[in-house]
């Protein structure tokens, strides 16, 4: 089993930075690619950015490439998101979650392991 933990959420007002940080414990070996979902109010669930634990391959959504950085830290088993220029509809409660194998898949249902979530608010 794979435990993820998500911190680092808050408010914050429009054009300000976050950053979101998912620590991962037990057979973390197990998992090669970790993503950021999101879950605006009201809405369905949506692919953020995602990353594998070894090399440099990312993917992003349209709507946070050139504002968002995931990178990841595989010696500590964390995986972190760097959210800039923010906007009032990035409100959302952010996901951590991890699946096995290389392929850097974005639907939510390719991923096996899930975290509790962080609120990210952004005032206008």
């Amino acid at each position: 089993q794979v435990q993820l933990v998500e911190s680092g959420g808050g408010l914050v007002q429009a054009g300000g930075s976050l950053r979101l940080s998912c620590a991962a414990s037990g057979r973390i070996l197990s998992t090669n690619c970790v993503a950021w979902f999101r879950q605006p109010p009201g809405k369905e669930r949506e692919f953020v950015a995602a990353t594998a634990w070894i090399g440099d391959r990312t993917e992003y959504a349209d709507s946070v490439k050139g504002r968002f950085t995931i990178s990841s830290d595989a010696a500590a088993g964390t995986t972190y998101l760097q959210m800039n220029s923010l906007r009032p509809e990035d409100t959302a409660v952010y996901y951590c979650a991890a699946k096995m194998g290389l392929q850097i898949y974005r639907p939510a249902s390719a991923y096996n392991y899930w975290g509790q979530g962080t609120q990210v608010t952004v005032s206008s």
